[in-house]
């Protein structure tokens, strides 16, 4: 199955997100907000067998973690022509204890810098559609292990398990 470690934002960030432009632009697929996450670390296909190894990590990995601040803004970007992304900063630390977890269990395959993002549209994205100004602030108080179990036209990402940060 195809999963990711991921933080959704809270409603009222949602709610900032879908008051963002969304004009139709041929071969351009805009997401739903039932998309809207911010990937901490993408890990692809994984096997079965490796699924309850993976939660023990990321539990003992993220245990005592406090709460994170996570700032959207300030405005929209293209990312590799392919995608539409509001950035995410305050995540970086997170995501480097969630690459510590879980790259013994799934090895890190295309290596690429973290940029934190919510997508908002896949496919040929013109690059007049980036530089949207969006802003908003939340505290980040779990980390999700994410399963894509989407088909097309039906987008399902589904949390399999949550990570309070309580420290």
């Amino acid at each position: 199955m195809r999963l990711s470690v991921a933080v959704r934002p809270p409603a009222d960030v949602v709610e900032v997100l879908g008051r963002l432009r969304r004009e139709p632009v041929r071969g351009v697929t805009w997401s739903v907000p039932e998309q809207w996450i911010v990937k901490l670390r993408p890990l692809g296909h994984v096997p079965e067998h490796v699924l309850d190894p993976l939660v023990t990590a990321l539990a003992d990995e993220l245990a005592g973690v406090p709460p994170v601040r996570c700032t959207l803004g300030p405005a929209t970007r293209r990312l590799g022509g392919q995608w539409l992304g509001a950035p995410v900063s305050g995540l970086d630390d997170l995501a480097a204890l969630v690459f510590d977890a879980t790259t013994g269990l799934v090895p890190v395959t295309h290596p690429q810098p973290f940029e934190a993002d919510v997508v908002l549209a896949r496919g040929r994205v013109p690059a007049a559609l980036a530089g949207e100004p969006v802003a908003a602030e939340w505290t980040a108080r779990e980390v999700a292990l994410v399963a894509d179990r989407s088909a097309p036209r039906r987008p399902l990402l589904e949390d399999l398990t949550a990570f309070r940060l309580t420290g």
